[in-house]
């Protein structure tokens, strides 16, 4: 009986919580204003969300910002190396593999820990544009380990084939890279401290 008082304490504490966060959500334009984006064309694909997990800011951090480790985790992800190494930024030569494609583009990341690592690619063979970045910010109050990801993907493809291919698959290249990175979080560190809950959540 004692156990199921204190789930219910924790179900209401979290519930309490998750709605202090969606009375308060994450506008799509004001997310789009943080990286200042340039205007939407009709090849563009984009995807935001704000998603609480149980993981802390700095945990999180260190998986999103251990690039050489990509090719270990992230799906789809052939190579990666990184060079070019500064306080605040490096470089990476990366390779993405998935029928039909196997291409290689380099990425600019920007370090800001434990808070953003914010990802562009402007001059590869496959993309005229691709952005990836993740943003962490505190989670609840009286759980140390848990914060609020905003997490934010954004591509062109040169090619118009490769544009029509991403319309049928992009959803699902998306959510399994996000995954990934959760999934990475407990293997290096445990299960998390609470579920997965996301906020908001939004796609063109």
């Amino acid at each position: 009986m004692t156990v199921k008082v204190v789930t219910n304490v924790k179900h209401v504490f979290l519930s309490r919580n998750l709605a202090k966060y969606q009375r308060n959500p994450l506008l799509y334009s004001t997310y789009r204003g943080i990286f200042d984006f340039t205007p939407i064309s009709k090849t563009r694909r984009e995807f935001a969300q704000k998603k609480l997990v149980g993981y802390s800011m700095q945990q999180l951090y260190s998986v999103v910002a251990d690039v050489d480790k990509y090719n270990t985790f992230v799906p789809f992800c052939k190579k990666s190396y990184v060079y070019d190494r500064k306080p605040g930024s490096l470089k990476a030569d990366l390779i993405i593999g998935f029928p039909p494609l196997n291409e290689s583009y380099t990425s600019n990341v920007t370090l800001i820990s434990p808070t953003l690592v914010k990802a562009e690619c402007f001059d590869g063979r496959l993309f005229n544009y691709l952005l990836t970045a993740w943003q962490f910010g505190p989670g609840l109050k009286d759980i140390s380990q848990s914060c609020v990801i905003d997490f934010m993907v954004s591509f062109e493809f040169k090619s118009l084939l490769h544009s029509q291919l991403s319309n049928l698959f992009f959803d699902q290249i998306v959510k399994q890279m996000e995954y990934a990175f959760i999934q990475e979080a407990e293997h290096r560190f445990g299960p998390p401290a609470i579920k997965s809950h996301v906020l908001v959540s939004n796609k063109s």
